[in-house]
């Protein structure tokens, strides 16, 4: 089916439906339970983090780090910069590469694939251009029922567009929305089956355009599925600052590999599974394990890789506001 939602992208075919006619009437009940218990609660808007991160680690020129994307990577449900995913990867990457990073964050909250046109504009007319792009995307596909060929359409347009500008280009492909408490049988299973399939498209597109991706699975990992509680927000569909950390630190190892800063090396280690397969088989093998990365080799083969995660600082730095936004009066974390 990613095959088929990959090869409709590229070659202009209409939707491709995942789900059966016949199960429409127990969805639409289905969807009034969980309409009733999921988003309940109240999300904090995203708090800005954009700024300079990693100071201390001199004058040295900072790497441009940049996110794009939904409510996820805009930080959604938490209150603190320092909790969002941004401001962690770019404290991360600080650390790893003993280099100050530079962070802007254009996802907007809510958003589709069809805006990352707009949020990769609006990225390329900022004044510097990023040395990395962070995209997190494909859960409001689902829940809006976006035909996925035109999901992975606007999302491989995104990332040539990037690399073109000269962007490394890492993906965090659609999580399991299967894993959201308040989502009941069959929907749970229908939720699952549509995002797997969903993110297992994306990741071939974005591997066919040159970038990378990181498996955000069941949102992200199994600590989401024995933990909901602790890793869901107030909302209990946003992550909390818990299930951020966890969602950064699954990405972090690809930010920086892909930098040419993470101490692994990039050789296959067979006894964890890892090794080059055919780009379809590498991305259905990523869907069912979170935090699986998947790389171009040579056509049609993808490197399919777990790289091992390290601890994130336990709280991110407080962004330092760049020259320019100081002079603006903006930027910084309240």
């Amino acid at each position: 089916m990613a095959r088929r939602i990959a090869a409709g992208a590229a070659y202009g075919g209409g939707s491709i439906g995942l789900l059966g006619a016949a199960a429409v009437g127990v969805l639409l009940a289905e969807v009034q339970l969980a309409k009733r218990s999921v988003g309940g609660g109240v999300a904090p808007l995203p708090p800005g983090a954009d700024g300079l991160y990693g100071k201390g680690y001199g004058p040295a020129e900072p790497l441009r780090l940049a996110l794009l994307g939904d409510s996820t990577a805009a930080g959604q449900g938490v209150r603190r910069a320092g909790q969002t995913p941004g401001a962690l990867l770019a404290s991360g990457l600080a650390a790893v590469g003993e280099r100050p990073v530079e962070l802007r964050n254009v996802a907007l909250p809510g958003a589709r694939s069809d805006d990352l046109e707009r949020q990769v504009s609006l990225l390329l007319a900022m004044p510097w251009q990023p040395d990395v792009c962070v995209v997190m995307i494909g859960a409001n596909d689902v829940t809006h029922r976006m035909p996925p060929t035109q999901s992975v359409r606007y999302l491989a347009a995104a990332v040539r567009r990037l690399r073109t500008a000269g962007a490394e280009v890492v993906v965090g492909t659609c999580p399991d929305l299967g894993t959201i408490e308040p989502v009941y049988q069959p929907l749970r299973w229908l939720a699952r089956r549509a995002s797997r399939q969903l993110a297992a498209a994306q990741t071939i597109v974005v591997v066919e355009q040159g970038g990378r991706t990181v498996s955000l699975g069941d949102l992200l990992g199994p600590e989401f599925a024995a933990n909901p509680r602790e890793m869901f927000g107030a909302d209990n569909y946003h992550p909390s600052a818990e299930g951020y950390a966890t969602a950064a630190m699954a990405v972090l190892p690809t930010v920086c590999a892909v930098l040419g800063l993470w101490p692994e090396a990039d050789r296959l280690e067979a006894d964890r599974r890892e090794g080059m397969l055919p780009v379809a088989k590498a991305a259905a093998e990523a869907v069912k394990e979170a935090g699986t990365e998947v790389t171009g080799a040579r056509a049609p083969w993808a490197l399919l890789k777990h790289r091992r995660r390290r601890r994130l600082p336990a709280t991110a730095e407080a962004p330092v506001p760049t020259e320019e936004e100081a002079r603006r009066g903006t930027g910084g974390a309240s």
